[in-house]
C-alpha cells in the first residue's frame, strides 16, 4: 500500500467519520428544536389559557363595577323621588284649610298641656290667627301664651316656663315619624 492509499483511506475514514459526525448533529439539533417547539407550544397555549382566564376575571370586574354604578344611580333615583314626594306631602299638609289648622292647634295643645300644664306656643306666621282663636275660646288654655312666629310648615312647638322643656308638634315631626316608619313601604308602592 502506498503512502497515497493510506493518506486516501484516512481520508475516506475522515470523510465518513465527519458525516457520521454531521449527521449526529444533525439529529440532535431536530431532537432539541423538537423538544423547544413543543415547549413552545405549551407555554402558547398556557399563555393563552392565562390570557383568557384574565379576559373572564376583568370582563367580570366590569361587569360588577357597571352594575353597582347602576345600582347606586338607581338608588339615588329613588331617593330623590322619595325626597320629592316628602317635600310634596309637606307641602300640601301646609296648604290645607285654616280649619284644619285650627283643629291640630287644639288637638296639639290638649296633648301637650298633659305634660306642660303653662307655657309658651309657637306657630308659623300662617297660623297665628288660628292660635289665637283657640288660645282665646278655649279656658283650658288660659296658662298659654302665644309667642312670636317661627320658621315651620305648620303645626306647634310648646316650651313650658322658664323654657327647661319643650315639646315639638310641628308637621314635620309627624311626618318624619310616619316616614320612617312607612317608608318601606311608600318605596314598595313607588317603585315595585
Amino acid at each position: 500500500m502506498g503512502l497515497e492509499a493510506v493518506v486516501e483511506e484516512i481520508r475516506d475514514k475522515g470523510k465518513s467519520e465527519a458525516e457520521k459526525i454531521r449527521a449526529e448533529s444533525r439529529q440532535e439539533v431536530e431532537h432539541i428544536l423538537a423538544a423547544a417547539n413543543k415547549h413552545v407550544a405549551e407555554i402558547k397555549v398556557a399563555a393563552d389559557e392565562d390570557m383568557a382566564r384574565q379576559a373572564t376575571h376583568l370582563m367580570s370586574i366590569e361587569v360588577s363595577a357597571a352594575n353597582l354604578l347602576i345600582k347606586r344611580e338607581l338608588l339615588n333615583t329613588k331617593k330623590e323621588m322619595l325626597n320629592q314626594v316628602y317635600q310634596t306631602a309637606l307641602a300640601e299638609i301646609s296648604r290645607l284649610p285654616e280649619k284644619f289648622h285650627k283643629e291640630a292647634i287644639k288637638k296639639f295643645l290638649t296633648d301637650a298641656k298633659k305634660e306642660i300644664p303653662k307655657g309658651t306656643i309657637y306657630c308659623n306666621a300662617r297660623d297665628v290667627p288660628a292660635a289665637k282663636a283657640v288660645l282665646s275660646e278655649q279656658g283650658d288654655f288660659a296658662g298659654f301664651s302665644l309667642g312670636n312666629p317661627i320658621d315651620i310648615e305648620g303645626g306647634i312647638i310648646v316650651e313650658g316656663e322658664k323654657g327647661v322643656l319643650q315639646i315639638d308638634y310641628s308637621y314635620r315631626t309627624f311626618l318624619d315619624r310616619v316616614w320612617e316608619s312607612g317608608l318601606k313601604d311608600a318605596s314598595d308602592i313607588l317603585f315595585a
